[in-house]
């Protein structure tokens, strides 16, 4: 463990009433403590989950579109409003890690194709813009992910086919296990969140609060559409009957 505890500075934020300090999860949020090798941030679209991991990144100093402390470049809206807001409690402290983001790697990527000199040493040997998406995020998290690092990741499956989450749950488990490193992932994937013994934190109904793998929605909605997938999408598509 490296990253033991996420403290938001409740004194210091101007309003409450304000993004991203009104969104309801952030706003209830008072300490995190951060006790496995993995830990899984689960809710719905614009629940913060995101939003607490980009203001992770940017107390890190890795660039909050995406990248480690040594990539600079420009993206528009690229700073974290939450990041000024929130005190990271580190036993040790490491420098090492890097911050995936999925909506802007297409422009990390052009930013490695303007600065490599290694022939993409750390990326497979090509430039990730002449690989598949699926094909990159594989190449960066074997290639570019060492040992004593915190990886911070947004969404991965977002590039990952069922197939090649199940090679990433490997990944994960050979970086947590032999390399010592630490994870903190935003995630929507039911198989990504089967990890076994990781912390998933949900931030749905208004507060961030850990659960069971079983109990996310991530997990028992999928479960019933694939055991009940016809009775579902009957459901589903039901006409509403015409008023009399």
């Amino acid at each position: 463990m490296f990253l033991t505890r996420i403290t938001k500075l409740q004194n210091q934020i101007p309003s409450q009433e304000t993004y991203p300090f009104s969104i309801p999860a952030i706003k209830n949020m008072n300490e995190i403590e951060l006790t496995k090798r993995i830990t899984f941030l689960v809710g719905e679209n614009g629940s913060g989950k995101s939003t607490l991991l980009e203001a992770i990144a940017d107390k890190c100093d890795f660039h909050t579109a995406g990248g480690g402390r040594n990539n600079l470049y420009e993206v528009h809206e690229a700073q974290s409003a939450l990041g000024g807001y929130i005190r990271l409690s580190w036993m040790p402290k490491v420098t090492n890690g890097f911050f995936l983001r999925a909506e802007s790697f297409y422009q990390f990527a052009s930013h490695i194709d303007d600065i490599d000199t290694t022939g993409y040493r750390d990326y497979g040997g090509k430039s990730l813009h002449h690989q598949s998406h699926g094909e990159s995020f594989i190449s960066l998290f074997l290639n570019r992910f060492k040992g004593k690092a915190i990886y911070l990741l947004d969404e991965p499956e977002a590039a990952l086919s069922p197939a090649r989450q199940l090679a990433f749950l490997r990944i994960l488990h050979d970086l947590t296990k032999n390399e010592d490193c630490q994870f903190i992932i935003a995630t929507h994937s039911p198989i990504l969140l089967g990890y076994p013994d990781a912390t998933i934190l949900n931030f749905d109904d208004g507060c961030i609060a850990e659960t069971k793998y079983e109990e996310t929605d991530h997990y028992q909605i999928t479960r019933y559409f694939l055991e009940n997938r016809q009775r579902y999408l009957e459901e589903l598509f039901k006409e509403d009957s015409p008023d009399d």
